[in-house]
Order: C-alpha cells, then sequence, then structure tokens
C-alpha cells in the first residue's frame, strides 16, 4: 500500500510538471507561430471527422470514432512538435552558442563539448565525439571560421590518430549546413569507430583541455555582446 501510494504521488507531481512543459512550449511556438493553434485544431477535426465519416459509411461510427479521436490526439502532436521544434530553431538562429544548443540534444552515444576554439571576433568552434569520429561545429564568419578549424584540426592532430575529423559550418550559405539540419547531418554521417576507440579517443581530447576548462560559459547561446574573459585561450 505505502509503495501503491508513493507511486501515485510521483504520477500526480509528474503531469503537472509536463502539462506546465507543454504549456510553455506551446506560448514560446504561439510567438513566432500565431496560428499554431488554428492548425493543429485544425488537423484534429478533420482528422477526427474524416473516421467518424468512414465509420457512418461502413456502420461502425463508435469504433471509428474512438480510433478517430486516438489517431487525431496523434496527429496534433506530431504537428505541435514539428512546428514547435521550427520555432526553436527560427529563435536561435544567428545567436552566437546556438549551435551549442543543438549539439546537447544529438542523441546517445555522442560527447560534446562547447567553444573548443573561439577568436576576439566571437567565431567558435564546438566538439562532437562519436562512432563517426570527431565533428567539429564551427559558426560565425566563414572566412574566419577557416583557420581557426585549421588551426584546432592541427592541434587535435598531435593527440588523437586515426580518426576521422568532419567539420560543418553552421549558416546558409554555399557548403554550409543549417542549424536545423546540423542535428541530421551528423546522424547521417558513417560510423568508423567502435565505442572503445570513441572512449578513447575522448579521453585523450579531454586530455588535451579546451577553452571551456578555462572559461565558464552559461549553457545554451551565448548573449549577444558578450566578451571573452582575460585569460581565455583564444585563436
Amino acid at each position: 500500500m505505502a509503495r501503491k501510494s508513493h507511486s501515485d504521488s510521483g504520477d500526480a507531481a509528474a503531469n503537472p510538471g509536463r502539462l506546465k512543459q507543454i504549456a510553455l512550449t506551446y506560448k514560446m511556438t504561439r510567438r513566432s507561430d500565431p496560428k499554431v493553434g488554428l492548425v493543429i485544431a485544425g488537423v484534429g477535426i478533420v482528422v477526427f471527422g474524416a473516421l467518424l465519416a468512414i465509420g457512418f459509411l461502413i456502420g461502425h461510427p463508435v469504433y471509428l470514432g474512438i480510433l478517430g479521436f486516438l489517431l487525431a490526439f496523434l496527429a496534433m502532436a506530431i504537428v505541435f512538435g514539428r512546428r514547435a521544434e521550427r520555432a526553436a530553431f527560427g529563435q536561435m538562429e544567428g545567436q552566437p552558442g546556438a549551435a551549442a544548443a543543438v549539439l546537447q540534444n544529438v542523441g546517445r552515444g555522442w560527447t560534446t563539448t562547447p567553444a573548443v576554439a573561439m577568436n576576439r571576433s566571437q567565431d567558435v568552434i564546438h566538439r562532437a565525439v562519436g562512432r563517426p569520429g570527431i565533428v567539429l561545429v564551427a559558426e560565425g564568419n566563414p572566412n574566419r571560421l577557416k583557420s581557426l578549424l585549421a588551426a584546432e584540426k592541427k592541434r587535435m592532430a598531435r593527440i588523437v590518430v586515426d580518426v576521422p575529423v568532419h567539420d560543418i559550418i553552421v549558416g546558409d550559405g554555399e557548403g554550409q549546413v543549417p542549424l536545423k539540419k546540423v542535428r541530421t547531418t551528423m546522424l547521417k554521417m558513417p560510423r568508423v569507430l567502435t565505442a572503445a576507440q570513441v572512449t578513447v579517443a575522448n579521453d585523450r581530447l579531454r586530455a588535451m583541455g579546451d577553452l571551456m576548462s578555462n572559461m565558464p560559459l552559461p549553457k545554451g547561446p551565448m548573449p549577444k555582446g558578450a566578451r571573452m574573459p582575460r585569460g581565455g585561450r583564444l585563436r
């Protein structure tokens, strides 16, 4: 009885938290997508109405009505999730450090380290290590990033050997990857390392150190106008 009561109280506490999170996500999405509520409602009505109409045609309105309700709820959730994701990327795009926030949600099997290299113009490189190898994700001015990427690759070459190194420059220009496609691009990369090799690469890179070890940075996108504190290593 005690265990059941504890479980029930835990579920009751979790549900308001989930509902609050959904409400906050909806408010955030509506700021950049004012029609999100109408679109979601429209999707639900269309799916439910279509299934209910089929139910009347075949003589089973109750069964198809229940199925329509469930499918309508699922369709609404999918549409809401996609529009919320699009709104989130839209708000992050163009902000320094936005790529770091994306890398934190790449998925299991990846170890991410934000701001491993940065220059005085706030062009920045983040690092992710996974089965495809090392991925350097750069954001800032493309021309300045080329030299910054080259310097970082040279620095890593002294520590990690026979580990593939990929680089991604975030942006909408030629040869660049839009922020919303960074995660997909990384997940499509061929897996060439074993889990043990990934661990070894991470240990060596961690021993090498990085910019973050000497400079505390807030999580998520860096605020505009922020400056590097004295003592941080610049490139």
